[in-house]
């Protein structure tokens, strides 16, 4: 068995797990997140208790059972307190702008790039240079830092870039260049 997911996931206060047809719906006091779960794993909901469990025994069914309480447990943990990141762009006139929904980066090229932000995300700018990504949805919301941070990512000479909160950026020494009188002859 599954150490991960033969463990019971507790639904906190205000969180509601229904399971239906079309996959798995987590609702809660800050947003709701779907789920499609796998055909061969089955989720119970008793009061306050959910419990994963699997239909069969094959190699892929046993690799499921404990991704999918995982992640159920990520949707259960976003829906009470959302999962954010945080992103700094660092560059000589490079910032970012929200506009409607999209998302407007200057970012050192000729024209801005604009990307949708997905339903579920809200994007807060602190500041020209600082993206703060939200949302309820682990995945989701790394996934759309990680597209914001693959438009310009940090480069290791002068760390120019889009860059997360808290990434080291390992430095790399410029071309140094020989005394004047070397080489010449």
């Amino acid at each position: 068995m599954s150490r991960i997911g033969v463990q019971p996931l507790k639904l906190g206060k205000g969180v509601t797990l229904s399971v239906d047809a079309h996959g798995v719906t987590v609702k809660g006091p800050k947003g709701t997140v779907k789920f499609a779960a796998p055909p061969f794993v089955k989720i119970v909901v008793t009061g306050d208790v959910a419990k994963v469990e699997r239909t069969g025994d094959s190699k892929h069914e046993r690799s499921c059972h404990g991704l999918v309480r995982s992640v159920l447990e990520n949707h259960i943990q976003g829906v009470v307190t959302p999962f954010q990141k945080i992103l700094d762009i660092q560059g000589v006139g490079f910032q970012a702008a929200k506009k409607g929904k999209q998302l407007a980066l200057k970012v050192g090229f000729s024209n801005e790039i604009f990307m949708d932000v997905p339903e579920g995300l809200t994007i807060d700018l602190p500041s020209a240079t600082r993206i703060v990504v939200t949302g309820c949805d682990l995945q989701l919301v790394g996934q759309f830092a990680a597209k914001v941070r693959s438009t310009r990512p940090p480069e290791p000479y002068n760390a120019k870039g889009i860059k997360y909160e808290n990434e080291r950026i390992q430095r790399k020494a410029g071309k140094s260049f020989a005394s004047a009188g070397a080489g010449a002859g």
